[in-house]
């Protein structure tokens, strides 16, 4: 179920208990063996939301993005077998992304072309950490699902409300105010509307690369095809 957008008027403060510091320990003990996988054979990637932030569950996904497009083959072969790999294309004009899904809830994502700017200040927004932070037990603020600012501290977190103070969250963050404006607004959207959904998935096969799909739907969809060409891809 996703989670709904929240409006705090007062900060509040949570704190962790023994169990959630050994899961999130856990957590980012997977996270920063697949980091140094991927560093050691040429890649830069991050690990982004609640495993970068602190604010974990049971149900967290250990979400991996490397923000540079590069070939799907040698990043799955470091990766090895996965469970299901995907290209998502969440409207028209964004960048259409390869998603690949490992066992443990980790999930490897991949620009099939060059992210713009804003698309890149998402992962930044929601709270991203490479492979030294993870060695240095360091947390990060992001603001998840909900449109909660979430800052860490030597407890826990603090909890602050996106909604109304877009200005003062996106300078904590160092993103331009344009992309906390953006989320605001699809996820206000989506809550009032209902769940949207994205333009476009689409599973591959066991036989399929994520290059050859994506020329598919290049060749197929005019406006992927338009996208593409503004980025120069």
């Amino acid at each position: 179920m996703a989670k709904k957008p929240e409006l705090l008027h007062e900060p509040r403060e949570i704190h962790y208990n023994k169990e959630h510091w050994k899961h999130l320990q856990v957590l980012r003990k997977t996270a920063l063996e697949i980091l140094d996988k991927l560093e050691s054979n040429g890649f830069k990637p991050f690990v982004y939301g609640s495993v970068a932030r602190g604010d974990t569950t049971k149900s967290s996904d250990i979400d991996i993005i490397v923000l540079r497009p590069v070939s799907s083959f040698r990043l799955e072969l470091v990766l090895g077998q996965p469970l299901k790999r995907e290209l998502v294309q969440a409207t028209p004009s964004m960048v259409l992304k390869g998603h690949i899904h490992l066992p443990e809830n980790i999930v490897v994502t991949f620009p099939l072309f060059k992210l713009r700017s804003r698309e890149e200040e998402f992962y930044r927004w929601g709270g991203l950490i490479d492979n030294n932070g993870l060695k240095s037990d360091t947390r990060v603020p992001g603001v998840d699902k909900r449109l909660v600012l979430i800052e860490p501290t030597e407890t826990g977190h603090l909890e602050e409300g996106v909604i109304g103070q877009e200005q003062e969250v996106s300078k904590k963050l160092k993103v331009s105010i344009g992309i906390a404006q953006e989320r605001v607004r699809v996820l206000t959207r989506r809550d009032n509307v209902g769940r949207t959904g994205v333009y476009l998935t689409r599973t591959l096969n066991d036989n399929e690369s994520f290059e050859a799909v994506a020329k598919n739907l290049q060749d197929s969809d005019p406006a992927l095809r338009r996208t593409i060409q503004r980025r120069g891809g």
